[in-house]
């Protein structure tokens, strides 16, 4: 199985389980998978690895990650979990697993059954409490694939597909695509952060204000591949504002003394 990643045209492909569409091209692929940010994700009915029918909707009113693999993949499919798993794992130690949810959903539908999506995360130690693995019909799969602008096509190996990760705001609106199989926890960390406390938030409230340090304050650190909660910048921030403050009132203090002393002058010559 071959993965392809992408580069910017308009496309008109089949979302069925066919074969390559001779007039492939990644770039038009590309495009086709960012014209779907800012659209809604829709409804649809899916069977969780339990074998209960779950809404996806149902996930909405928190973050919600989104990634499509095949069970039967070795490779690509794992890679692309494992990459999510560590940025679960740092987004669980700094947010919490409560603030937002993740999805993978099994598009070979011939095969990724509930037992065999159950399979998928235990052997891939994927047990996260906000990390649900889903199956659906093939016209679910289709309807899916298309409304988000996910390609795939049968392959001698198995399918061919993006190798994508999505994130969806707490509306259902799609709000940003991760690309590749591999990639360290900021890329998707860093759009989970403006979801979940708002880079153009209401500073104003006390709510806002709280969000703002959170977001301010919440880095990553590459020497763990981790990220951390520092409240030294904001403290740091907030000591350079206050001297920049104090140092502007007493300048202030002092030319209004300054006048002061020369009308005195003045009036006294």
């Amino acid at each position: 199985m071959s993965a392809f990643v992408l580069i910017l045209g308009i496309p008109s492909y089949s979302y069925s389980h066919g074969e390559k569409p001779l007039d492939f091209d990644e770039r038009k692929s590309l495009a086709l998978s960012e014209a779907s940010v800012g659209r809604e994700i829709g409804r649809y009915s899916f069977v969780d690895s339990n074998n209960k029918v779950i809404q996806l909707d149902s996930f909405l009113g928190k973050p919600l990650i989104i990634s499509l693999i095949y069970t039967s993949c070795k490779d690509v499919c794992p890679m692309v979990s494992d990459s999510i798993s560590d940025a679960v794992d740092s987004a669980n130690d700094v947010f919490g697993e409560d603030s937002y949810n993740v999805i993978t959903i099994g598009f070979d539908d011939r095969n990724d059954t509930p037992t065999r999506m159950n399979d998928y995360k235990s052997s891939h130690g994927l047990t996260n409490e906000n990390w649900t693995f889903l199956s659906a019909d093939h016209a679910t799969i289709d309807r899916f694939a298309e409304n988000s602008g996910f390609l795939f096509y049968n392959s001698p190996k198995g399918f061919d597909h993006m190798t994508r990760t999505t994130l969806v705001d707490s509306a259902g609106l799609i709000y940003r695509h991760v690309y590749g199989e591999t990639f360290d926890p900021p890329l998707l960390m860093e759009p989970l952060k403006d979801l979940l406390f708002g880079r153009k938030g209401n500073a104003t409230s006390i709510d806002g204000i709280v969000n703002q340090i959170r977001l301010f304050c919440t880095i990553y650190d590459p020497n763990s591949g981790r990220y951390r909660f520092d409240m030294s910048i904001f403290i740091a921030g907030s000591a350079g504002l206050m001297s920049m403050g104090l140092t502007g009132f007493l300048l202030v203090r002092m030319l209004i003394a300054y006048r002061r002393q020369s009308r005195k002058s003045k009036g006294q010559s």
